[in-house]
């Protein structure tokens, strides 16, 4: 095992289960970087790029405070009908936005950046497409009541790894870039750095 720390700087548990069910040991520190003003003034990227910097200020926020430590940083951008999708604020605007996208298409996008010494040495990102179903107000209304706030939390207001994937006919990528992390690319960056053993 190596000797190099790895702090996660996300609050997710979707990225926090995938690494530690990875046997990858990390610590978690939240950011708290501004997520609505780096996308006001990202207007020129789009949502795959918008992943990637939204990622790289997270990893470099935490970096910038523990030197000694390698950061990842993470972040999911979804992509439907020509528009960005933020996170809904109440459960009638996820109501709104899910009865909006069933039966379409619509795309996420999973970055991914690895800081170290107030320095980003990695990024990437993955896209994932993914078809809803056109299913019915009624079992719209019994996932909501099912799911409830946590909800909020996630970009297109659904958990493919719960209920969530009944909102869906069809995925094309890869299941971890769905759950908010590209988890391929970044644990071979993990080691190459010489923070995972090779």
């Amino acid at each position: 095992m190596s000797k190099e720390k790895l702090v996660l700087a996300s609050k997710s548990a979707a990225r926090r289960a995938m690494l530690e069910n990875a046997g990858v040991a990390f610590e978690v520190r939240v950011a708290g970087v501004d997520e609505d003003a780096i996308k006001a003034r990202s207007g020129d990227l789009d949502a795959a790029a918008l992943a990637v910097r939204l990622a790289e200020a997270k990893a470099l926020a935490v970096s910038r405070d523990d030197e000694a430590a390698w950061v990842l940083g993470s972040d999911q951008t979804l992509a439907f009908d020509g528009g960005l999708i933020s996170k809904a604020k109440t459960l009638e605007g996820a109501r709104a936005r899910l009865k909006s996208m069933r039966g379409k298409t619509h795309h996420l996008h999973s970055g991914a950046a690895l800081a170290v010494k107030g320095q980003v040495v990695w990024s990437g990102v993955d896209t994932v497409q993914m078809r809803m179903r056109d299913f019915s107000d009624a079992f719209l209304d019994a996932y909501l009541a099912a799911e409830g706030e946590v909800l909020l939390t996630c970009v297109g207001s659904y958990r493919l790894e719960g209920l969530g994937s009944q909102l869906f006919e069809a995925v094309d990528g890869d299941y971890f870039t769905v759950l908010g992390l590209p988890l391929w690319p970044v644990l071979a960056e993990l080691r190459r750095a010489g923070v995972l053993a090779a």
